[in-house]
């Protein structure tokens, strides 16, 4: 009798051969580890600016401590230094989350505050780099003439629309953006992003890429069949914790449209709404695998709703 391990792994190679890069352990395993810096530093190279391109890097802790014993800590998903001190911050993002761009800019703003040197120090500054790769659209860019852009990018400037300050900077790829196939891809832009976007649909490696040795060792080490026993199961785990978590949140506020409209009055929306977002918290605590912070971006509501929920419920 073949075991559940087998089995799951023959599922998973006939769904697809290549892992997701919208897993953390995918983003990390094709973008985090010391085989791929290659990788990591020609996708940063090919977003970031001509005079901004880096040779090397080396990756740190991707947690940030705050200033006392109960700050809040930042956690980044790939946290890298250049060769120049430059730091890059790569974060991955499934699903919006209330205040994002707050928060994108809160934690790279450690980067920044976390240079601070004791003693004598003149307080010149490395330069700080944010690239967030969303899988979403931003909800308040409809009004925004880059809407349809892929991406954006933000650097401090005057009212004269000067550069003010050339050491900050962030990046924001909005995937559902990127459409071009295969045929239209012309730039190493292009390509990482098809392949970050693409990389779990995809049967075989597209002609395109196979005569490129860096994309083509980047496609072999996405092949699940490429893993280790120890590593399939913690992207088993990684893939399901993300389906999961989607199936909550759609749960909860598609639910929630479905009985306010059954009750046909904007009351009865906001009920159904509260009522099945309730629902939808108790199942992210009973899954235990987010914290009480995390839930309350996750439903977009304080942490105080969050724990009353909990102190209140049986889990």
């Amino acid at each position: 009798m073949k075991s559940k391990k087998n089995i799951n792994f023959a599922q998973k190679y006939t769904m697809s051969p290549f892992i997701s890069p919208f897993t953390d352990f995918g983003f990390k395993k094709l973008f985090g580890e010391d085989a791929s810096k290659p990788m990591l530093i020609s996708f940063l190279n090919s977003i970031l600016p001509q005079e901004h391109q880096i040779k090397s890097l080396e990756f740190k802790n991707v947690e940030q401590p705050g200033d006392v014993k109960y700050e809040r800590k930042a956690i980044f998903d790939i946290f890298c230094v250049g060769a120049d001190n430059e730091r890059f911050i790569i974060e991955l993002q499934k699903a919006p989350q209330n205040n994002y761009i707050d928060r994108t800019l809160f934690y790279s703003a450690l980067a920044i505050k976390n240079q601070g040197k004791v003693g004598d120090w003149d307080f010149k500054l490395d330069p700080v780099y944010c690239i967030a790769i969303l899988n979403f659209n931003f909800k308040d860019n409809e009004a925004s003439q880059a809407k349809h852009e892929v991406k954006h990018s933000i650097c401090l400037k005057n009212q004269f629309n000067e550069k003010f300050y050339e050491k900050y900077f962030l990046i924001y790829l909005e995937m559902p953006n990127f459409k071009l196939n295969l045929d239209e891809l012309k730039t190493t832009a292009d390509k990482w992003l098809y392949f970050i976007k693409n990389l779990e649909t995809l049967e075989d490696i597209p002609s395109i890429f196979k005569d490129d040795d860096l994309f083509t060792k980047a496609f072999n080490k996405a092949k699940y069949a490429n893993l280790t026993p120890k590593e399939r199961d913690a992207y088993d785990e990684s893939e399901k914790t993300s389906r999961d978590l989607k199936n909550v949140i759609d749960y909860s506020f598609k639910d929630g449209k479905k009985k306010g409209e059954q009750i046909g009055i904007q009351k009865g929306i906001q009920k159904g709404k509260l009522e099945t977002q309730t629902e939808g918290i108790l199942k992210a605590l009973k899954m235990n695998l987010l914290t009480i912070e995390q839930i309350s971006q996750l439903f977009e509501v304080s942490t105080d709703v969050v724990q009353n929920i909990k102190n209140t419920h049986t889990l």
